[in-house]
């Protein structure tokens, strides 16, 4: 078995609760009765008197209104929207009559099955949730039914259940789920509900509309940069803009002066100017004159980290799974070599990151849009010096997340400034602070070798250098000397391949913050293979189509997921001279996934993209409609990164700070994105990152097949292209 298929053997999901970060109850939350396994009882707070409340994710009061807690956050992926219709759907509650709820920091009641902490990410909202939250609302349905057999002296069995009601169809009578629920709290929690079968289900399946929208369009949806407080001051802030520097002398004469400006917090490593409101703190902070003790990182540039991690990806890794006999697979066959890399990205969340926190000597309130709840609890707690249970973390919509928001850094900061404010204080940081002092997406280098005979593979070494950012933010996921994000998409590659080795380099960039960034891992090693992939079929003298379907042999949901991709995009009729189709196929995130992306390229080496078509196979698709979406959206967000998406380092300091030189696709540019959706009766996969790390390497597959161009390193470079250097 590989180093990472063993990373999780005897580690129980009680053991990594136990050994995960303490997650307090929050004081102002009305928590449910019952823990994170149904059947699992935890003493309620007084307020949930008189309410049916089962288990951590239903509560239902006697007026019938029935209340979803929601354990993942909703950060613009229709979360929300598919986790009601997941608990709606075996509850058979009214859809229209729903009450969401965030959920409160608690790991136990809480954790992300495949983590054991509270966290959304990787793409694993409904495919971790998926079993659990099914049996969380077919346990509460059995309970309601068994209160009313009870009260008609009646068989359960006789019952049936729709639209918040429960029904016995032989003498007619019904009753609400609002009447039912006092005496259904005093049920014993069924164990072993049967769950529905598909070809019943009444809301999965269907394209419901989302649940947030119609309060995102009236204005009336809060994020976390919209909370409000009496007498909230308003803050933002200045740090080293060379990582890792300090404060060293401030001149403040001059921000005292503006109008508005109430106090300027001097910290070891930042500056705040807090203000009447954020025009006064902004302008104030403009007025500050700051020398900085810039450390020791004051001499590093992206030159110096790329020439690094070039000499570390030289370097033998450790082995991350390792199939066949490599050596004799690299002996055998036609040979080829290659190098591709991908640089730092910030992640630019259309809501700058913010925190409104307000600290008394005994408690410590915080409201912020985290993807990380308990982490930003007990983070909160040190830099407050609280104990956790003091920390009230109340969690609002994210105005986008990207994995930039499982960082609890801008709330430790605001923790920090708000200490030495009497009220609450809302901490904005600019546009470019936010860019300055992101963590940013890893560089990477991906070295690869491998041998061809008969048109198909027979060896296939793979080499992942970059950031172990698991080491950093989830320990358990990095053992080894692999770190198992690392090298996701790089050791469950779909290809039938004899012949096959995997191994990762650990190397830290000197200074620079590393997290993850939509997609991590995979956005790496699928631009890294699938870019390669083509190159291997030109060599082999074949369509690269087919040269991909020669080997998915064993992987027949992504052999149809290509099929259809090809089908629905044109593949093979003929394009217009600089018009190029590039293909890429992935089985990331437990999703099948095929991309086609048709592009045109002119003389200067600038890129036009005109179509781009998918075909995914994500299991069953809880919302259609959101599955469109995440693709649609994903897929502009890599294609944006491909194009233009680069952070570089300058005497210690990034040097993009808006979105002036830190670009997005704009609309005009934004080309027709088409998505199909395969009827899948497999368990969910993930969505939310599978659109962003295909659309790269069919860009690059696009150009190459335009232009004879192999580009080996992310964004695109024009003047490559332009001058037609072939591989």
């Amino acid at each position: 078995m590989a180093v990472a298929e063993k990373i999780f053997d005897g580690l129980s999901r009680r053991a990594v609760l136990t050994g995960g970060l303490a997650g307090g109850i929050l004081l102002s939350f009305h928590l449910p009765v019952r823990a994170f396994g149904v059947n699992e009882p935890v003493q309620p707070p007084d307020d949930t008197a008189g309410k049916f409340a089962p288990n951590a994710f239903i509560r239902i009061d006697a007026g019938g209104t029935t209340t979803l807690v929601m354990p993942q956050v909703e950060m613009g992926q229709g979360v929300y929207t598919s986790i009601s219709m997941i608990l709606a759907e075996e509850l058979d509650a009214d859809f229209s009559r729903l009450a969401l709820e965030h959920a409160p920091p608690s790991d136990k009641l809480y954790g992300n099955p495949m983590f054991g902490i509270q966290a959304t990410g990787n793409s694993n909202s409904i495919r971790a949730w998926w079993p659990h939250l099914r049996a969380a609302g077919a346990s509460a349905r059995a309970m309601l039914v068994q209160a009313a057999a009870q009260q008609w002296q009646v068989d359960p069995a006789s019952c049936t259940t729709a639209n918040s009601e429960v029904m016995h169809k032989d003498s007619g009578r019904k009753l609400s789920y609002g009447e039912l629920a006092l005496a259904a709290s005093s049920e014993v929690p069924p164990k072993d509900v049967p769950l529905k079968d598909p070809k019943d289900f009444v809301l999965i399946g269907k394209p419901l509309k989302r649940l947030d929208t119609p309060d995102k369009v009236n204005g009336k949806a809060v994020y976390g940069i919209d909370a409000i407080l009496p007498n909230m001051k308003f803050a933002t802030l200045k740090a080293c803009p060379v990582f890792g520097g300090k404060v060293a002398k401030v001149d403040d004469s001059a921000a005292k002066k503006i109008p508005g400006v109430q106090k300027i917090v001097v910290l070891d490593d930042l500056v705040a100017v807090v203000g009447d409101h954020m025009w006064a703190a902004k302008k104030g902070l403009d007025a500050l004159v700051i020398d900085w003790d810039e450390g020791p990182n004051a001499h590093i540039s992206s030159t110096d980290i790329w020439r690094d991690l070039r000499a570390a990806s030289e370097k033998d890794g450790a082995v991350a799974k390792s199939a066949g006999d490599i050596v004799k697979g690299l002996a055998t066959g036609d040979r080829l070599d290659a190098a591709y890399e991908l640089p730092f990205l910030a992640h630019a969340t259309m809501e700058p990151i913010n925190a409104t926190v307000h600290v008394t000597p005994d408690l410590c309130e915080v409201w912020t849009g985290t993807q990380v709840m308990t982490r930003v609890q007990s983070e909160a707690a040190k830099a407050a010096g609280l104990p956790v249970e003091k920390v009230i973390v109340n969690n609002h919509l994210l105005g986008g997340g990207f994995g930039r928001k499982l960082e609890p850094d801008m709330v430790v900061a605001a923790v920090r400034i708000a200490k030495q404010v009497d009220g609450p204080v809302k901490v904005v940081w600019t546009r470019e602070e936010d860019i300055q002092h992101d963590v940013y997406r890893p560089v990477y280098r991906d070295n690869i070798a491998a041998t061809l005979s008969d048109g198909k593979i027979v060896g296939w070494k793979y080499r992942v250098s970059g950031s172990a950012i698991m080491a950093r933010w989830f320990p358990a996921g990095f053992q080894n000397g692999v770190d198992i994000d690392g090298v996701d998409s790089g050791i469950d590659m779909p290809y039938d391949i004899p012949n096959f080795h995997v191994e990762f380099v650990r190397a830290e960039p000197p200074a620079v913050p590393t997290g993850f960034w939509r997609g991590v891992g995979p956005n790496n090693n699928v631009f890294a293979i699938e870019s390669f992939m083509d190159e291997l079929a030109k060599k082999a003298g074949k369509d690269p189509v087919d040269f991909r379907r020669g080997m998915l042999g064993k992987n027949p949901r992504l052999l149809a997921a290509l099929n259809l991709a090809a089908e629905k995009s044109g593949w093979g009729q003929p394009s217009p001279d600089r018009v190029g189709r590039g293909v890429s196929v992935q089985p990331s995130f437990a999703s099948f996934i095929a991309t086609v992306v048709e592009a045109e390229i002119d003389e200067s080496g600038e890129v036009k993209l005109r179509r781009v078509t998918c075909a995914v196979d994500t299991g069953i698709a809880v919302n259609p409609d959101t599955v469109v979406a995440q693709l649609e959206g994903g897929l502009i967000f890599g294609l944006t990164a491909a194009l233009y998406g680069e952070v570089t380092i300058d005497k210690g300091r990034v040097q993009q700070s808006n979105f002036n030189d830190y670009r997005m696709l704009r609309i005009d540019q934004a080309p027709k994105i088409e998505v199909h959706v395969i009827e899948s009766g497999e368990a969910p996969g993930g969505i939310g990152e599978t659109g962003v790390t295909a659309g790269p390497p069919a860009l690059r597959n696009a150009i190459y097949a335009a232009t004879g161009v192999a580009l080996r390193r992310l964004p695109i470079d024009r003047a490559m292209i332009a001058a037609g250097k072939k591989s």
